[in-house]
Protein backbone atom coordinates (compact mmCIF):
# COMPACT_ATOMS: atom_id res chain seq x y z
CA UNK A 1 0.00 0.00 0.00
CA UNK A 2 1.48 3.04 -1.05
CA UNK A 3 -0.32 6.38 0.40
CA UNK A 4 2.56 9.21 -0.50
CA UNK A 5 2.30 12.60 1.27
CA UNK A 6 3.66 14.76 -1.38
CA UNK A 7 2.19 15.23 -4.87
CA UNK A 8 3.21 16.78 -8.44
CA UNK A 9 1.93 16.67 -11.94
CA UNK A 10 4.10 17.25 -15.42
CA UNK A 11 2.91 17.68 -18.79
CA UNK A 12 4.34 17.44 -22.11
CA UNK A 13 3.19 18.87 -25.33
CA UNK A 14 3.61 18.00 -28.76
CA UNK A 15 2.20 16.75 -32.54
CA UNK A 16 1.39 13.23 -33.18
CA UNK A 17 -0.33 11.87 -36.49
CA UNK A 18 -1.38 15.54 -37.38
CA UNK A 19 -3.06 16.73 -33.81
CA UNK A 20 -1.82 18.36 -31.15
CA UNK A 21 -1.98 16.07 -27.65
CA UNK A 22 -1.17 16.53 -24.34
CA UNK A 23 0.25 14.11 -22.36
CA UNK A 24 -0.40 14.51 -17.75
CA UNK A 25 0.92 12.17 -15.24
CA UNK A 26 1.22 12.79 -11.42
CA UNK A 27 4.02 12.04 -9.17
CA UNK A 28 4.49 10.77 -5.70
CA UNK A 29 7.06 10.32 -3.03
CA UNK A 30 7.01 10.43 0.56
CA UNK A 31 10.13 12.40 0.72
CA UNK A 32 9.48 15.95 -0.11
CA UNK A 33 7.39 17.95 -3.22
CA UNK A 34 10.69 17.88 -5.22
CA UNK A 35 11.05 14.50 -5.49
CA UNK A 36 7.25 14.01 -6.19
CA UNK A 37 8.07 16.59 -9.18
CA UNK A 38 11.01 14.60 -10.34
CA UNK A 39 8.84 11.42 -10.36
CA UNK A 40 5.86 13.30 -12.35
CA UNK A 41 8.49 14.65 -15.09
CA UNK A 42 9.76 11.11 -15.26
CA UNK A 43 6.50 9.23 -15.89
CA UNK A 44 5.40 11.69 -18.25
CA UNK A 45 8.48 11.38 -20.49
CA UNK A 46 7.91 8.15 -20.91
CA UNK A 47 4.57 8.57 -21.60
CA UNK A 48 4.63 11.01 -24.06
CA UNK A 49 7.71 9.39 -25.77
CA UNK A 50 5.33 6.23 -26.12
CA UNK A 51 2.39 8.30 -27.50
CA UNK A 52 4.01 9.39 -30.16
CA UNK A 53 5.67 6.33 -31.30
CA UNK A 54 1.99 5.05 -31.99
CA UNK A 55 1.45 3.67 -28.71
CA UNK A 56 -1.98 3.24 -26.93
CA UNK A 57 -1.56 5.64 -23.91
CA UNK A 58 -4.05 7.59 -21.86
CA UNK A 59 -3.53 11.08 -21.96
CA UNK A 60 -4.17 11.95 -18.66
CA UNK A 61 -4.74 9.57 -15.77
CA UNK A 62 -8.37 9.63 -13.89
CA UNK A 63 -8.40 9.24 -10.79
CA UNK A 64 -11.31 7.74 -7.97
CA UNK A 65 -11.62 7.91 -4.45
CA UNK A 66 -9.27 4.85 -4.52
CA UNK A 67 -6.48 6.22 -7.08
CA UNK A 68 -6.09 4.72 -10.60
CA UNK A 69 -4.59 1.33 -11.86
CA UNK A 70 -1.16 2.46 -11.08
CA UNK A 71 -1.71 5.75 -9.63
CA UNK A 72 -1.72 5.16 -5.61
CA UNK A 73 -4.66 6.93 -3.33
CA UNK A 74 -4.37 10.55 -4.15
CA UNK A 75 -6.19 11.87 -0.52
CA UNK A 76 -4.97 14.35 2.56
CA UNK A 77 -2.91 12.01 4.71
CA UNK A 78 -4.75 13.08 8.44
CA UNK A 79 -2.77 10.65 10.28
CA UNK A 80 -0.24 7.99 9.95
CA UNK A 81 -0.79 4.79 12.97
CA UNK A 82 1.51 2.19 12.11
CA UNK A 83 1.30 1.06 8.84
CA UNK A 84 -2.78 2.46 8.79
CA UNK A 85 -3.40 5.60 7.25
CA UNK A 86 -6.29 7.90 8.16
CA UNK A 87 -7.26 9.60 4.93
CA UNK A 88 -9.71 12.35 3.88
CA UNK A 89 -11.27 11.28 1.07
CA UNK A 90 -12.96 13.31 -2.07
CA UNK A 91 -16.35 14.48 -0.13
CA UNK A 92 -14.45 14.91 3.56
CA UNK A 93 -14.84 11.49 5.09
CA UNK A 94 -12.37 10.00 6.75
CA UNK A 95 -10.99 6.20 5.83
CA UNK A 96 -8.77 3.97 7.35
CA UNK A 97 -6.63 2.69 4.99
CA UNK A 98 -4.17 -0.60 5.73
CA UNK A 99 -2.11 -2.99 3.86
CA UNK A 100 -2.98 -6.24 5.25
CA UNK A 101 -6.18 -6.56 7.57
CA UNK A 102 -9.57 -7.67 5.07
CA UNK A 103 -12.20 -5.54 5.27
CA UNK A 104 -15.57 -6.22 3.35
CA UNK A 105 -18.59 -4.21 2.69
CA UNK A 106 -22.01 -5.82 1.49
CA UNK A 107 -24.66 -3.77 0.25
CA UNK A 108 -28.13 -4.73 0.96
CA UNK A 109 -29.87 -6.64 -2.18
CA UNK A 110 -32.90 -4.10 -3.31
CA UNK A 111 -36.37 -4.97 -2.07
CA UNK A 112 -38.12 -6.55 -5.42
CA UNK A 113 -39.59 -4.11 -7.28
CA UNK A 114 -40.58 -3.69 -11.30
CA UNK A 115 -40.64 -6.86 -13.72
CA UNK A 116 -41.27 -9.77 -11.44
CA UNK A 117 -41.55 -12.11 -15.00
CA UNK A 118 -39.03 -13.05 -17.45
CA UNK A 119 -39.20 -12.20 -20.74
CA UNK A 120 -40.45 -15.95 -21.63
CA UNK A 121 -42.83 -16.34 -18.92
CA UNK A 122 -44.56 -12.88 -19.80
CA UNK A 123 -44.71 -14.14 -23.26
CA UNK A 124 -45.99 -17.20 -22.38
CA UNK A 125 -48.42 -15.58 -19.84
CA UNK A 126 -49.59 -13.10 -22.99
CA UNK A 127 -49.50 -15.32 -25.78
CA UNK A 128 -52.15 -18.15 -23.73
CA UNK A 129 -53.98 -15.48 -22.55
CA UNK A 130 -54.20 -14.10 -26.45
CA UNK A 131 -55.38 -17.50 -27.80
CA UNK A 132 -57.85 -18.23 -25.29
CA UNK A 133 -59.00 -14.78 -25.83
CA UNK A 134 -59.63 -14.79 -29.77
CA UNK A 135 -61.50 -17.91 -29.67
CA UNK A 136 -64.40 -15.87 -28.26
CA UNK A 137 -63.73 -12.52 -29.15
CA UNK A 138 -61.94 -9.96 -31.54
CA UNK A 139 -58.32 -9.82 -31.77
CA UNK A 140 -58.26 -6.34 -30.58
CA UNK A 141 -60.14 -7.05 -27.10
CA UNK A 142 -58.14 -10.28 -26.82
CA UNK A 143 -54.99 -8.40 -27.67
CA UNK A 144 -56.22 -6.45 -24.33
CA UNK A 145 -57.28 -8.83 -22.17
CA UNK A 146 -53.83 -10.48 -22.88
CA UNK A 147 -51.99 -7.42 -21.20
CA UNK A 148 -54.65 -7.45 -18.51
CA UNK A 149 -53.49 -10.60 -17.26
CA UNK A 150 -49.99 -10.28 -18.05
CA UNK A 151 -50.34 -7.38 -15.33
CA UNK A 152 -52.07 -9.42 -13.24
CA UNK A 153 -49.42 -12.04 -13.39
CA UNK A 154 -46.47 -9.62 -12.87
CA UNK A 155 -48.33 -8.36 -10.18
CA UNK A 156 -48.65 -11.76 -8.10
CA UNK A 157 -45.36 -12.70 -9.12
CA UNK A 158 -43.95 -9.58 -7.45
CA UNK A 159 -46.14 -10.13 -4.40
CA UNK A 160 -44.47 -13.69 -4.04
CA UNK A 161 -41.22 -12.75 -4.60
CA UNK A 162 -41.19 -9.90 -2.24
CA UNK A 163 -42.95 -12.13 0.41
CA UNK A 164 -39.77 -14.21 0.18
CA UNK A 165 -38.11 -11.47 0.37
CA UNK A 166 -39.08 -10.55 3.73
CA UNK A 167 -39.62 -13.97 5.20
CA UNK A 168 -35.76 -14.14 4.26
CA UNK A 169 -34.77 -11.58 6.98
CA UNK A 170 -35.16 -8.64 4.58
CA UNK A 171 -32.07 -6.56 3.27
CA UNK A 172 -29.74 -7.17 6.01
CA UNK A 173 -31.32 -11.14 6.30
CA UNK A 174 -30.19 -11.85 2.84
CA UNK A 175 -26.68 -10.04 3.66
CA UNK A 176 -26.43 -11.59 6.84
CA UNK A 177 -27.33 -15.08 5.54
CA UNK A 178 -24.25 -14.66 3.17
CA UNK A 179 -21.63 -14.62 5.88
CA UNK A 180 -23.02 -16.79 8.36
CA UNK A 181 -22.98 -19.30 5.45
CA UNK A 182 -19.20 -18.60 4.59
CA UNK A 183 -18.60 -18.47 8.71
CA UNK A 184 -20.25 -22.35 8.85
CA UNK A 185 -17.62 -22.91 5.49
CA UNK A 186 -14.73 -21.57 6.81
CA UNK A 187 -14.75 -22.31 10.98
CA UNK A 188 -10.93 -21.88 11.45
CA UNK A 189 -12.06 -17.71 10.61
CA UNK A 190 -13.05 -15.11 13.13
CA UNK A 191 -15.67 -12.59 11.05
CA UNK A 192 -16.36 -9.40 12.93
CA UNK A 193 -19.55 -7.99 11.28
CA UNK A 194 -20.60 -4.51 11.93
CA UNK A 195 -24.10 -3.16 10.53
CA UNK A 196 -23.36 0.26 7.79
CA UNK A 197 -26.41 3.04 6.88
CA UNK A 198 -26.49 0.98 3.45
CA UNK A 199 -25.23 -2.73 4.05
CA UNK A 200 -22.77 -4.95 6.45
CA UNK A 201 -18.94 -4.90 6.91
CA UNK A 202 -17.13 -7.63 7.76
CA UNK A 203 -13.30 -7.27 9.32
CA UNK A 204 -11.53 -10.48 9.36
CA UNK A 205 -9.19 -11.14 12.28
CA UNK A 206 -7.86 -14.76 12.60
CA UNK A 207 -4.54 -13.35 10.60
CA UNK A 208 -3.46 -10.81 7.93
CA UNK A 209 -3.69 -10.91 4.10
CA UNK A 210 -2.35 -9.87 1.15
CA UNK A 211 -5.36 -7.80 -0.72
CA UNK A 212 -4.50 -10.25 -4.25
CA UNK A 213 -4.37 -13.65 -2.57
CA UNK A 214 -7.60 -16.12 -3.18
CA UNK A 215 -8.73 -16.65 0.02
CA UNK A 216 -9.52 -12.64 -0.50
CA UNK A 217 -11.16 -12.75 -4.16
CA UNK A 218 -13.05 -16.32 -2.15
CA UNK A 219 -14.60 -13.76 0.74
CA UNK A 220 -15.64 -11.26 -1.46
CA UNK A 221 -17.26 -13.41 -3.98
CA UNK A 222 -19.12 -15.42 -1.23
CA UNK A 223 -20.04 -12.16 0.32
CA UNK A 224 -21.18 -10.54 -3.17
CA UNK A 225 -19.36 -7.75 -1.64
CA UNK A 226 -18.63 -4.61 -3.97
CA UNK A 227 -17.22 -5.03 -7.19
CA UNK A 228 -15.33 -1.75 -7.67
CA UNK A 229 -14.17 -1.87 -3.67
CA UNK A 230 -13.11 -5.60 -4.59
CA UNK A 231 -11.25 -5.17 -7.61
CA UNK A 232 -9.51 -1.65 -6.63
CA UNK A 233 -8.18 -3.75 -3.58
CA UNK A 234 -6.19 -5.47 -6.02
CA UNK A 235 -5.49 -2.60 -7.40
CA UNK A 236 -4.11 -0.69 -5.04
CA UNK A 237 -2.91 -3.50 -2.50
CA UNK A 238 -4.86 -2.44 0.42
CA UNK A 239 -8.09 -2.75 2.07
CA UNK A 240 -10.03 0.39 3.39
CA UNK A 241 -13.24 1.22 5.84
CA UNK A 242 -14.85 5.01 5.72
CA UNK A 243 -14.84 5.58 9.66
CA UNK A 244 -16.61 9.02 9.71
CA UNK A 245 -20.35 9.84 8.06
CA UNK A 246 -21.24 10.70 4.60
CA UNK A 247 -21.57 14.54 4.64
CA UNK A 248 -25.67 14.65 3.41
CA UNK A 249 -26.08 11.84 5.69
CA UNK A 250 -25.64 14.29 8.75
CA UNK A 251 -27.42 17.70 7.12
CA UNK A 252 -24.19 19.32 5.62
CA UNK A 253 -25.14 20.71 1.89
CA UNK A 254 -22.04 22.28 1.15
CA UNK A 255 -19.40 20.55 -0.68
CA UNK A 256 -15.69 20.55 0.97
CA UNK A 257 -13.38 22.85 -1.17
CA UNK A 258 -12.12 21.84 -3.34
CA UNK A 259 -14.26 19.33 -4.76
CA UNK A 260 -11.82 16.82 -4.59
CA UNK A 261 -9.28 14.94 -2.28
CA UNK A 262 -6.59 17.62 -1.07
CA UNK A 263 -3.21 16.56 -3.07
CA UNK A 264 -1.22 19.37 -1.64
CA UNK A 265 -0.34 21.00 1.41
CA UNK A 266 -1.93 24.10 -0.07
CA UNK A 267 -5.07 22.71 -0.50
CA UNK A 268 -5.43 21.08 2.75
CA UNK A 269 -4.55 24.68 4.48
CA UNK A 270 -6.87 26.31 2.43
CA UNK A 271 -9.05 28.64 5.12
CA UNK A 272 -12.26 27.46 3.91
CA UNK A 273 -11.60 23.44 3.59
CA UNK A 274 -10.23 24.12 7.00
CA UNK A 275 -13.52 25.99 8.32
CA UNK A 276 -15.72 23.08 6.29
CA UNK A 277 -13.65 20.72 8.32
CA UNK A 278 -14.19 22.32 11.64
CA UNK A 279 -18.35 22.20 10.96
CA UNK A 280 -18.40 18.96 9.38
CA UNK A 281 -15.78 17.55 13.14
CA UNK A 282 -18.61 19.10 14.97
CA UNK A 283 -21.78 17.88 13.35
CA UNK A 284 -20.19 14.22 13.19
CA UNK A 285 -20.20 13.73 17.00
CA UNK A 286 -23.51 12.71 16.06
CA UNK A 287 -23.32 10.30 14.11
CA UNK A 288 -21.47 6.65 13.63
CA UNK A 289 -20.06 5.15 10.54
CA UNK A 290 -21.40 1.50 12.05
CA UNK A 291 -22.38 -0.19 14.72
CA UNK A 292 -20.51 -3.79 15.71
CA UNK A 293 -23.37 -6.62 15.56
CA UNK A 294 -21.53 -10.02 16.51
CA UNK A 295 -18.70 -12.00 15.61
CA UNK A 296 -18.57 -15.33 13.75
CA UNK A 297 -15.75 -18.13 14.90
CA UNK A 298 -13.68 -18.02 17.73
CA UNK A 299 -10.50 -18.55 15.91
CA UNK A 300 -7.41 -16.14 18.04
CA UNK A 301 -7.22 -12.86 16.71
CA UNK A 302 -4.09 -11.74 15.41
CA UNK A 303 -2.20 -9.11 17.01
CA UNK A 304 -1.87 -6.48 14.36
CA UNK A 305 -5.72 -7.30 13.42
CA UNK A 306 -6.59 -6.94 16.84
CA UNK A 307 -4.95 -3.38 16.80
CA UNK A 308 -6.57 -2.33 13.35
CA UNK A 309 -9.62 -3.43 15.11
CA UNK A 310 -9.33 -1.35 17.99
CA UNK A 311 -8.49 2.06 16.16
CA UNK A 312 -11.22 1.50 13.56
CA UNK A 313 -14.21 0.51 16.45
CA UNK A 314 -13.25 4.00 18.06
CA UNK A 315 -13.24 6.75 14.69
CA UNK A 316 -16.07 4.64 13.78
CA UNK A 317 -18.10 4.83 16.87
CA UNK A 318 -18.90 1.49 16.20
CA UNK A 319 -20.20 0.81 19.98
CA UNK A 320 -22.02 4.53 21.01
CA UNK A 321 -25.44 4.34 20.79
CA UNK A 322 -26.01 6.78 17.68
CA UNK A 323 -27.57 7.29 14.66
CA UNK A 324 -25.74 5.57 11.74
CA UNK A 325 -24.65 8.00 8.68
Amino acid sequence: MIVPEYWAEARRHGRHAGHRVTVRRFGWSDEGQAQAQAHAEARVQEAFDAVLAGESRPLRERLTNYGFNGVPIREEIVERVGDAVITRNSYGALCLNTPDVLFADVDFEPRPSGCALSLVAGAAVWGAAFVVGIAFVDPLPAALAAFVALFLANAVSLAVRRRAFARGGGPEGGALARIEAFAQAHPDWHLRVYRTPAGLRVLVLHRTFSPCEPDVALLFQALQADRLYSSLCRLQHCFRARVSPKPWRIGIVEHIRPRSAAWSREHARLPERLAWIDAYARRSQGFAACRYLRTLGDAAIDPKAGRVMDLHDALARAHAPLPLA
